[in-house]
């Protein structure tokens, strides 16, 4: 399985500011143990946990699979299988 990898960035830097790293092995378990807030903010982007879950299983699955750009926030959300 493959680990999920969620970067943000501030807005025109090449290193992440934050990096959370869920190992694939447990990303099923991790998934239910996600604070409810951050499962809706995925969600209100369109973002389906599940399906990531699911992608994860897939040795064909690499790579990135969101990048999502916050304006306001003057950052940017990557989120990968790796």
């Amino acid at each position: 399985m493959a680990d999920l990898k969620i970067r943000v960035f501030k807005r025109g830097a090449d290193d992440p500011k934050t990096t959370v790293t869920v190992p694939g092995g447990v990303l099923k378990v991790a998934s239910k143990l996600i604070p409810k807030e951050a499962a809706n903010a995925l969600h209100s982007k369109e973002i389906d946990l599940g399906e990531i879950v699911k992608l994860s299983a897939n040795p064909d699955a690499r790579g990135t699979l969101v990048e999502v750009e916050e304006h306001e926030k003057d950052e940017k959300v990557v989120i990968a299988l790796e």
